[in-house]
């Protein structure tokens, strides 16, 4: 009987029964609930970092300058010009061409609406009606005298609207 008590009692310890049998199953769950919990927060902190970098990777678009800052750098072309067929037109046309696009952006987008300015939206309209797509510098020149007239006109406009660019 000794001898089959023994052999009982190496059976259960073997087979994970008898008394005691479930603490190593219990330190290895709790092993096991440690190490689920360090890799979901190694994923997480993971996911966290590569969410911040894709963040930081994204650059966001500004919207268009207000229009005092706009009207500040075409007036900035004021004093500068070109004689067409001369070859010195492509930087000049094209910078005013590209300010008087971005004041256009400026006044569609400003809080006082684009009916405040009417006018100087509906002449830099005109003069994009005729200049089309092509930005070349045989192009601006055919156009030397609208750009400039343009130019000067919304400068006159807006010189009469100080509170527009002050």
């Amino acid at each position: 009987m000794i001898v089959a008590a023994a052999l009982v009692s190496c059976t259960q310890a073997s087979s994970g029964g008898g008394p005691g049998a479930d603490v190593p199953a219990a330190s290895a769950d709790l092993a096991a609930d440690r190490a689920r919990l360090a890799e979901d927060t190694e994923n997480a902190d993971r996911a966290e970092r590569e969410a911040a970098a894709e963040e930081a990777d994204v650059v966001p678009t500004p919207g268009p300058a207000l229009v005092r800052d706009a009207f500040a750098t075409l007036q900035a072309t004021l004093d500068d010009t070109c004689t067409p067929g001369a070859g010195d037109c492509a930087y000049f046309l094209g910078r005013v061409t590209q300010e008087l696009t971005e004041l256009d952006e400026s006044m569609r987008a400003d809080d006082k609406g684009p009916g405040h300015f009417k006018q100087p939206l509906a002449d830099m309209k005109v003069l994009f009606d005729k200049l089309g797509d092509d930005r070349s510098e045989a192009h601006l020149e055919k156009y030397f005298s609208e750009i400039v007239g343009t130019r000067d006109g919304i400068n006159t406009w807006m010189q009469d609207h100080p509170d527009d660019y002050r």
